[in-house]
């Protein structure tokens, strides 16, 4: 079986999608919304969220979101910054919808996440549990309630 090599407007569309995703990945703190998005490519925004949710399995608000959620992870694990400032410093405008996302992808709320994970100290090196840095966001990273895996059945 021999594979045919892609199209190119669809190539021309990853190439798109990517950037999209790039973008995104840079500018998480800012205002972005799916039209402004769309419009940096000359893509309509629906076209957009139906090709990005196609070849990232989300949509462009959704992966946004957990880049935010990601990067108060971090900044919550400092523990020098209020949940507050968090917010507004990873590009949110609303703390409600902050703490509602970030407990809908974290499993708890931010102040109760800063206070369970914040360093205790100036000795402490900012990772997750002496995981190394390198491996530190793989682990950190959001799971949303859809992704985790069912809890085992109990045992009788």
């Amino acid at each position: 079986m021999t594979s045919r090599p892609a199209a190119p407007h669809h190539l021309r569309d990853l190439a798109r999608l990517r950037r999209i995703r790039d973008r995104i990945d840079r500018e998480y703190d800012r205002p972005l919304d799916v039209e402004a998005l769309a419009r940096g490519e000359n893509m309509s925004a629906g076209h957009l969220s139906r090709q990005f949710r196609q070849a990232y399995g989300e949509s462009p608000y959704s992966y946004l979101m957990t880049r935010r959620i990601e990067r108060a992870m971090a900044l919550l694990r400092r523990g020098d910054l209020t949940v507050t400032e968090v917010c507004f410093a990873v590009g949110c405008s609303s703390l409600g919808t902050f703490s509602t996302r970030f407990t809908e992808l974290v499993g708890m709320p931010p102040s109760t996440y800063r206070r369970q994970t914040a360093d205790t100290g100036p000795a402490s090196s900012g990772t997750a549990a002496g995981v190394p840095s390198c491996l530190e966001k793989q682990v950190t990273r959001p799971i949303r309630n859809r992704e985790a895996p069912p809890a085992p059945p109990p045992l009788a």
